[in-house]
């Protein structure tokens, strides 16, 4: 484990454009900070809109190379990254817990999820596959193919600086694109490293090259130029739409994966201990900073009381510290707005009416940590349940029958995720159903994997990532018709 920034083999703190590591021409750098101890890592650079436009001209150069390789060797080459992420997994989790702050084992298993998906897109670069279908005449073919759309622009969040890169990245490569990454400022050592190590792995210049500056100006730089082809954002609504809007003024294909507000559902059939554990691991997990983080639990009359005992005694265990510390449970939230956000919700529910059953306020250890919280008593007019916190809050509701929590549960503009506690296979298909959501764990709280389409419908976003859909977000469909492919009939006479 690293005991300082400066120790960490994959420590870059320059932009990586056409193959090559660069500052800002001008000079300009933004002091990147240790959230657990506010202590400066690095200075990162600070990119004119001009150098983002040479970073989109370099992967344009690109892409003439790369989609032009089969299938088979942008595989080898994913292949050869997906190896070497796995040779510095303590190095990425590192620099993870330097700059995000959570847990040292939540950042090995981010570092490995990230993995994943560059092995799984690997692998799908070889089946991309077209069609031939029946036409409505004799004598024709009807062929349909797959090419990748072009150069792609990816813009990621803080929470998950590796997983959310190569989630996009890894399936944007797999289909020939060509792409530019834009971390998140408060994030961007985690996608220099990954960056680092697709050079080592002979992923030729300006195929994968990432870029850090002010943010209007690469969403600016993105939306308008016409070279972009395609943009997947992850992050807040509001930021989601106001990219889609841009990016209409030049037609770009975009993936959004938005806000979330995931209700989680524990009827009275369900196993108490069970249902608390997967509320932990989806409600605490990153400090609460995950977009399918539990944000509203509904708790059915009959166990209420047994679940927020349970509950309260499992929170209230919850260790928080430094990443670094093998013992921790729970890190520092990302800064300060975040931290006052969850103090107001807090206040909010307070004022309202609910009641306060662990935690509530600031750690001791100061800074950015907060206690893990549990509230009951919570009612649908509180900030809790009509915001994403995006904090460690467990909000608690009482609900009477199903037709009721469904109500309550669909009473938002959000649609990502969600979770249904139960032992009843029959409840669980009909709730499934009504639960207006992308996604839905029954039974468990972690629902993420490569395997799955990752994705919201409402507000919550646009398109899927990971899975076998995921490669169809980064290709066009091109149909042939072919008049005379199709003739039947044999020639007679000719050599």
């Amino acid at each position: 484990m690293m005991k300082t920034i400066l120790e960490n083999p994959l420590l870059k703190n320059q932009c990586y454009i056409n193959g090559k590591w660069v500052g800002a021409k001008s000079g300009q750098v933004k002091l990147l900070r240790n959230p657990a101890n506010n202590e400066v890592l690095v200075d990162i650079p600070q990119l004119s809109r001009e150098e983002i436009k040479y970073a989109i001209n370099a992967a344009s150069h690109a892409m003439v190379g790369w989609r032009e390789l089969s299938g088979k060797q942008r595989s080898l080459y994913l292949r050869k990254w997906f190896d070497l992420v796995q040779a510095h997994r303590d190095d990425l989790a590192s620099l993870i817990v330097f700059e995000e702050g959570k847990p040292f084992v939540e950042a090995l298993a981010e570092v490995d999820y990230a993995a994943s998906f560059i092995e799984w897109f690997a692998e799908e670069a070889k089946r991309v596959k077209g069609d031939v279908m029946a036409p409505p005449q004799a004598g024709s073919r009807i062929i349909v193919l797959k090419e990748p759309i072009g150069v792609c622009a990816t813009i990621t969040p803080w929470n998950f600086p590796a997983a959310m890169i190569t989630r996009k990245i890894a399936p944007a490569l797999a289909a020939g694109c060509t792409a530019i990454a834009k971390p998140a400022q408060q994030t961007p050592l985690t996608a220099f490293g990954l960056a680092f190590l697709a050079e080592k792995a002979g992923i030729p210049a300006g195929v994968f090259n990432v870029v850090t500056g002010k943010a209007s100006d690469i969403g600016d730089e993105f939306t308008s130029n016409p070279i972009i082809k395609k943009i997947s954002f992850t992050g807040s609504t509001e930021i989601g739409r106001h990219l889609i809007q841009q990016s209409a003024q030049t037609i770009k294909k975009v993936s959004m994966e938005l806000g979330g507000n995931a209700p989680f559902i524990v009827f009275n059939d369900a196993d108490v201990e069970k249902a608390v554990e997967g509320l932990i691991a989806t409600k605490f997990r990153n400090t609460g900073q995950a977009c399918i983080s539990a944000n509203r639990v509904y708790v059915q009359e009959g166990i209420y009381d047994a679940f927020i005992q349970v509950l309260k005694d499992k929170v209230g265990k919850l260790k928080v510290g430094n990443g670094f510390d093998k013992t921790v449970q729970q890190g520092p939230l990302i800064d300060t707005s975040a931290l006052e956000k969850v103090e107001e919700h807090i206040a909010d529910a307070l004022k309202k009416g609910a009641n306060l059953v662990q935690g509530g306020k600031r750690h001791g250890l100061g800074g950015l940590f907060f206690e893990p919280t549990v509230l009951s008593g919570v009612t649908q007019n509180m900030l809790v349940c009509r915001e994403e916190t995006f904090g460690p809050i467990a909000p608690v509701i009482r609900f009477h029958s199903e037709a009721d929590v469904v109500k309550m549960a669909n009473d938002t503009e959000y649609g990502l995720a969600a979770y249904l506690f139960s032992k009843d296979a029959e409840r669980i298909w009909r709730v499934s159903a009504a639960i207006e959501s992308g996604m839905i764990g029954i039974n468990t709280g972690a629902i993420s994997n490569e395997v799955a389409p990752f994705g919201g419908i409402k507000e919550s976003g646009l398109g899927r990532e990971g899975s076998i859909y995921g490669m169809d977000e980064y290709l066009e469909l091109k149909y042939l018709a072919w008049h005379g492919a199709g003739e039947n009939k044999l020639k007679e006479g000719e050599n």
